[in-house]
């Protein structure tokens, strides 16, 4: 049996990620779920590596290229992990423990003036008690842990990639 090419691989990723983001936007724009900040950090991280898929597909490495595509793999979609682990987190939190709801994200880039680029990030990174909502479940899983899913999935292939023999 023949693997695919890494070349495949990157373009299917990309195909994948790009389903990811339609179908959040269709949560988004047609279900009227309001992303919270830590949702907006983890679609950055699918975006990016949706990007990196397609760089690498067109790009089409020799073997030391597809190994550093593939740590690059590994290194964005770990903190993608860690941004879904932080929201699942927040999920299981009783009620009296969760943080304090902050403006909507929209909001604060609506009105950038009056909030430092450092809050705005760190509000990004650590969440607010927005993020503790659950909005949509799917087979026992919110959104946070079908995307801590994608990114394990998408870090084993970065591996597979790092580690794969030449052909």
């Amino acid at each position: 049996m023949t693997l695919p090419t890494p070349r495949l691989l990157n373009l299917l990723l990309f195909l994948v990620c790009t389903s990811l983001m339609v179908f959040a936007f269709f949560l988004e724009h047609m279900k009227g779920l309001e992303p919270c900040p830590l949702c907006m950090s983890q679609r950055i991280v699918v975006i990016t590596i949706g990007i990196l898929a397609l760089i690498s597909a067109i790009h089409n490495p020799a073997k030391i290229g597809t190994k550093v595509y593939g740590a690059l793999l590994v290194v964005v979609a770990a903190i993608g992990a860690a941004l879904s682990t932080r929201q699942l987190w927040l999920q299981s939190l009783p009620e009296d423990e969760i943080p304090a709801c902050g403006p909507g994200l929209s909001y604060i880039v609506d009105n950038m003036e009056y909030f430092p680029l450092q809050e705005v990030l760190t509000m990004m990174l650590s969440g607010t008690g927005d993020c503790a909502e659950v909005q949509w479940v799917f087979l026992g899983l919110s959104i946070p842990g079908w995307t801590l899913i994608v990114f394990i999935s998408i870090a084993l292939l970065g591996l597979f990639q790092l580690f794969r023999k030449s052909q």
